[in-house]
């Protein structure tokens, strides 16, 4: 049975990801706040509830996105250019954040209720990470000429297993973390880094457009 993407097109899903899993967002933010306010055991319920929001989110785009694949087939060969674009600007942004080097710290106050799960997954569902994920940078991956449930379901798979082991060791080790990203070196550091990687991975995409 053939894979349902194209493996490069995949592999190059993945490490956009992986950047995006990986980097200081409202999801890892509320992971390190849960996991240090509240232990392991939440730790791992509120990125199970932020997987699940994120599983809400593929349904959603399930039904939308085949309704747009079959309307306005087009309209993707926009949105390759407009995922481009959006991802460029995460990379420039994330480089002017390390060239100006701001001392504030990468979190801020989070308020969380008596539910790990619950929390997560309102984090997650109200994401607008998430919602810029679903809109700009999935779409340029999805090949109209091949079956949308199946394709969204690699993805799928992709996110949830990226997404697990990054919101888990942000919660297992939110402490430590934090500590360390409030230190102004080892942030410009990973900024930059974070920056080209998503600079290159912008040009890849508008390569395929």
């Amino acid at each position: 049975m053939p894979f349902p993407v194209d493996p490069q097109k995949y592999l190059l899903f993945l490490g956009v990801l992986a950047v995006l899993a990986w980097a200081p967002g409202p999801a890892n933010l509320f992971s390190v706040a849960n996991g240090a306010q509240r232990g392991r055991k939440a730790a791992l319920m509120g990125m199970l509830g932020m997987n699940t929001g994120s599983l809400c989110w593929f349904a959603a785009a399930a039904l939308g996105l085949g309704a747009l694949v079959a309307a306005f087939p087009l309209v993707f060969k926009a949105l390759t250019v407009l995922g481009a674009l959006y991802v460029a600007w995460l990379g420039a942004k994330s480089l002017w954040s390390a060239w100006r080097d701001r001392s504030e710290a990468p979190h801020g106050h989070i308020k969380l209720g008596r539910s790990a799960f619950y929390d997560g997954l309102m984090v997650q569902i109200t994401n607008p990470k998430a919602l810029l994920f679903f809109t700009a940078v999935l779409p340029p991956f999805i090949d109209v000429r091949r079956p949308l449930l199946a394709q969204l379901s690699a993805f799928a798979a992709g996110v949830i297993a990226m997404d697990g082991v990054s919101m888990s060791a942000y919660g297992l080790g939110g402490a430590a973390l934090s500590a360390r990203m409030t230190e102004p070196r080892f942030r410009r550091g990973f900024s930059m880094f974070v920056g080209c990687i998503l600079l290159l991975a912008a040009g890849l995409i508008a390569s395929r457009a």
